[in-house]
């Protein structure tokens, strides 16, 4: 599984990759942004690609992203280049600021945004709403209940049912300086299904399913793969596992 078929894009290979690009390419409307430009497909499910173009007209990268019904305030303390593409990057955020302090908050995360270099912002830390989607990968799991979720929780280490662990951050030791641009979008959650929908990506015809979650400090759009689901989900429903983020600031 991969983020792309999250949506509905089902690549396996670098070919499958550059025909999934062929295929956008001609639904896509444009968005300039300093040092280059960006081609966005929209579709109708939610899914989103962002392709990435510079000053040579050449696609040096691409994002994908779900346009989803989450909104949680955030504070954004610090924008996040990355060596991929010019065009690639994300935030270091809190969720949840409070307004005594708003460097600080629930708990600190890193995430990417597909339209990184259109989004201008001169000085931190700010406060903004922000659409929040997580993709799962393979180690997705669906509960029919919390009762059913909390039993799993048998280690040391237990996580409520509804809980956010910035992951992406913990490569690093407490004492030592974090080069954020090394620091991995990701995070391991769980949460409560508020409600659900099997989607089809219109382009391709390929089925994934959207979640909208309520876990530790707010909501967040979960998409997965059709394929990792293997029970019928319900309002009520826990997910878990490890995700990869991509906002929206709105």
């Amino acid at each position: 599984m991969s983020n792309l078929s999250d949506i509905g894009f089902p690549v396996r290979s670098e070919q499958d990759v550059n025909e999934m690009i062929m295929l956008v390419v001609n639904h896509v409307s444009e968005v300039r942004c300093p040092n280059g430009f960006y081609l966005k497909f929209s579709d109708s499910s939610g899914a989103e690609i962002w392709l990435q173009g510079n000053y040579d007209q050449e696609l040096i990268g691409f994002n994908p992203h779900f346009s989803g019904k989450s909104r949680r305030t955030i504070s954004l303390t610090q924008a996040i280049g990355r060596d991929s593409s010019d065009l690639d990057g994300g935030f270091h955020a809190w969720a949840n600021p409070t307004e005594e302090n708003t460097a600080s908050g629930e708990y600190p995360f890193v995430f990417n945004v597909p339209d990184f270099r259109a989004v201008q912002l001169d000085e931190f830390p700010k406060t903004v709403e922000l659409q929040l989607t997580a993709f799962a990968s393979n180690d997705f799991k669906l509960f029919a209940n919390e009762a059913d979720y909390e039993n799993t929780q048998d280690g040391e280490l237990k996580y409520a049912s509804k809980s956010f662990v910035p992951s992406g951050l913990f490569a690093f030791n407490e004492n030592e300086a974090v080069d954020l641009s090394l620091v991995h979008p990701i995070g391991i959650l769980s949460g409560e299904i508020k409600n659900f929908e099997l989607k089809t990506n219109s382009l391709t015809n390929e089925k994934f399913y959207h979640f909208l979650v309520e876990t530790a400090g707010g909501e967040i759009d979960v998409v997965a793969d059709a394929n990792l689901i293997k029970e019928e989900p319900q309002t009520g429903s826990v997910v878990s596992g490890q995700f990869w983020l991509s906002g929206k600031i709105l």
